[in-house]
């Protein structure tokens, strides 16, 4: 490290450990699954937790099923919410001779008040109605208790709502006495028209420890971690258009990458980095996307200190239990629901013990056959996201004591912004690297 040598700063270190195996798609292929294995096993899993709880929420209603549904009879069911949505886009609405008339309400979203839930188990379904619960807040692909009744008209008239709640927490042991950070970046987006290759440059000297007087190198030998939280590179549009590329194409292609790898490799020689995919990454596209293949890092990948990851990601540093995605998730939550902002998506997430529920109805997932690798079984201490318009976070509190510091990385690309996260408290502050000079 650059530092001051007097001083002889050594940079800290945290132990890891990598909890990604759920995310990961070992000799599985793309055969003859259907998509319906993945809803039967999230409803599986998540009615067998649900029935655990519904004993203490409503002790004296009995639980049936859609089909044993008795008219004016409280009681319990259990089952996987279907929202109707008029202004989902259909791919058969392409082929249909009347097209539709229906104006969008909002270009980036496609709640309407029109839109209805309806809830299903294995043995049928029912169109849910009252004021109770309100469409906007839920998406399809959910498993919820629900307690009300079958009314005349046939719907199911809901009283109350069980979600599954905050998943429980491992305690974290001591805290540690000293200050240790993580950084979080994503959005890189090395190759694309309005990339800031000195920006990027700014935060690379900042964690190696290159930049500023001495105080400053002494806070930088505190780095002991750093997350690129998916979207690194940009491949020009218009080279893939489907045709057979010239070998200067190819070279341009390369390009972002062979950048991307330069910029790490500063990074890897002094600290432990874990890449993640995002959505214009060379990954796949549905999730959860596998790791960036070693062969695109040639430079990096030599280092111990370069870890490739999954995305989703699940790792923990010194006992705390970190969760994140590249964003995708949040991001079709917010086109088929309503929050007040990306935190509260991200909190109902971990409210439903669920990842990714608009999976595989809107959000694309490889088709899991025998069980659902977004179910959320043990509450991260930090839980962020990645590729988001503007830095946020808060911290929520379960009803059994859980902390959750949750995160929304900002496009570093768009905004010269990264977040610095404290081990030993959870405090996080954003990490700011403007070029731009003042005239």
């Amino acid at each position: 490290m650059g530092m001051d040598r007097e001083k002889n700063l050594h940079r800290l270190q945290s132990a890891y450990g990598c909890l990604d195996e759920g995310f990961e798609i070992g000799k599985e292929a793309y055969g003859g699954q259907q998509y319906s294995h993945i809803y039967f096993a999230r409803l599986h899993l998540m009615r067998t937790l649900l029935y655990s709880l519904v004993s203490h929420w409503k002790p004296l209603s009995p639980v049936c099923t859609v089909l044993g549904l008795e008219e004016n009879k409280e009681c319990v069911i259990v089952g996987t919410l279907y929202k109707h949505m008029k202004l989902k886009p259909r791919i058969l609405d392409e082929y249909a001779k009347e097209r539709s008339v229906v104006p969008l309400v909002k270009p980036h979203n496609f709640v309407h008040s029109d839109d209805y839930l309806v809830l299903e188990d294995e043995s049928g379904r029912v169109k849910l109605g009252g004021n109770f619960i309100s469409p906007s807040q839920y998406v399809t692909g959910l498993v919820v208790a629900l307690h009300g009744m079958s009314t005349v008209a046939g719907e199911f008239l809901v009283l109350d709502v069980l979600e599954a709640g905050l998943p429980p927490q491992i305690d974290r042991p001591l805290k540690p006495r000293e200050d240790k950070y993580v950084v979080l970046v994503s959005g890189l987006s090395i190759g694309s028209s309005n990339s800031n290759p000195l920006q990027l440059q700014l935060l690379i000297d900042h964690i190696t420890g290159h930049l500023g007087d001495v105080t400053e190198q002494s806070i930088a030998s505190q780095i002991v971690h750093v997350v690129v939280a998916g979207n690194s590179v940009e491949i020009p549009t218009g080279l893939l258009n489907g045709q057979n590329l010239a070998s200067k194409d190819l070279s341009r292609i390369a390009e972002p990458i062979k950048e991307l790898d330069i910029m790490l490799n500063q990074i890897v020689a002094g600290l432990p980095l874990d890449i993640m995919p995002g959505p214009n990454d060379p990954s796949n596209f549905a999730l959860p996307q596998q790791p960036l293949h070693r062969c695109l890092f040639p430079g990096s990948s030599a280092y111990n200190t370069f870890r490739s990851c999954t995305n989703p990601h699940c790792f923990e540093l010194d006992n705390i239990r970190f969760l994140g995605t590249s964003g995708q998730n949040i991001d079709d939550l917010q086109k088929y629901s309503e929050a007040k902002d990306k935190l509260e998506f991200m909190e109902r997430t971990l409210r439903w013990r669920h990842l990714a529920p608009t999976t595989p109805n809107t959000l694309g997932c490889y088709p899991f056959t025998d069980r659902d690798p977004f179910f959320i079984e043990s509450c991260p201490q930090v839980y962020f996201i990645g590729n988001q318009d503007k830095y946020e976070t808060r911290i929520i509190k379960g009803s059994e004591g859980q902390l959750v510091r949750l995160i929304c990385v900002p496009k570093f690309n768009e905004t010269g912004v990264a977040v610095m996260l404290n081990l030993r408290d959870l405090e996080c502050h954003p990490l700011s690297f403007g070029t731009q000079l003042s005239s």
